[in-house]
């Protein structure tokens, strides 16, 4: 069966590297992006210069318009899609909780949890035996802030990463028997972009010596992790983790 999946958020960053290395595994990828047109056409025109297939769509998957678009255009472009990787996230300014607002709580949980539950229901609509699919595999991209919570700098992001960790568990068992695996990835201090969004840049390099390997990590680390439990390898894994964190 021709694998075909879909990236959210994948201009940059660990969804950038997904996006590549899932195409040198065979697969077509639909390169999902916000407002980065450019780098997302850079991903498209890398792989397919690699001799692989993409299509970049624009799409805000805090929108339900726009998720149910971004499936349809992968669909017509590309094919239903088989595999689904919720890596879309956002994080705002280091800050304590008591100097945050309603807000900011509201833009962060609309792109990461509600953003991974519409592109989660979508997936599960086209691939559930239930709905005459013929099965996929679904991988969130979580945070080791689920488990350590970011004190002093980001614990609304922890707490929508929590909520990842539950939908991976929730959702993995509730279509278990309908031919979809739900994984997760939970990376630690991973040298992206993402920092630069919190006022810190080099933020991995400040706290690398907390972590046991005394170094951050790699995108295309989460992302090897990434296609890994997307593969048939990964055939009787599904609620599982893997921690991308260094030991920490």
């Amino acid at each position: 069966m021709r694998q075909i999946v879909i990236v959210t958020g994948a201009s940059r960053g660990i969804g950038a590297a997904t996006a590549t290395r899932a195409a040198a595994r065979g697969y077509a990828v639909c390169v999902n992006y916000l407002r980065s047109r450019g780098a997302a056409e850079r991903v498209v025109t890398d792989i397919r210069a690699a001799g692989g297939q993409a299509e970049a769509v624009q799409a805000d998957v805090a929108s339900d318009a726009d998720v149910a678009r971004l499936f349809e255009t992968c669909t017509a472009r590309l094919g239903t899609p088989t595999a689904l990787v919720n890596n879309a996230g956002i994080l705002e300014t280091q800050m304590r909780i008591d100097e945050m607002d309603a807000a900011r709580w509201q833009r962060v949980f609309a792109t990461n949890v509600l953003g991974s539950f519409l592109c989660a229901r979508e997936a599960v609509r086209r691939m559930s035996t239930r709905h005459g699919g013929a099965g996929g595999a679904i991988v969130n991209v979580s945070s080791g802030a689920s488990r350590l919570g970011s004190p002093g700098e980001y614990v609304d992001y922890a707490a929508s990463k929590g909520a990842i960790d539950t939908l991976t568990i929730g959702l993995a068992r509730e279509v278990a028997a309908e031919g979809i695996r739900v994984n997760a990835v939970r990376p630690g201090f991973i040298y992206t972009d993402i920092h630069a969004s919190g006022g810190e840049p080099g933020r991995v390099d400040r706290v690398k010596t907390s972590v046991p390997m005394q170094r951050g990590g790699r995108a295309d680390e989460v992302a090897a992790a990434i296609l890994w439990l997307l593969s048939d390898d990964a055939s009787y894994s599904t609620g599982t983790f893997i921690d991308v964190m260094g030991g920490k």
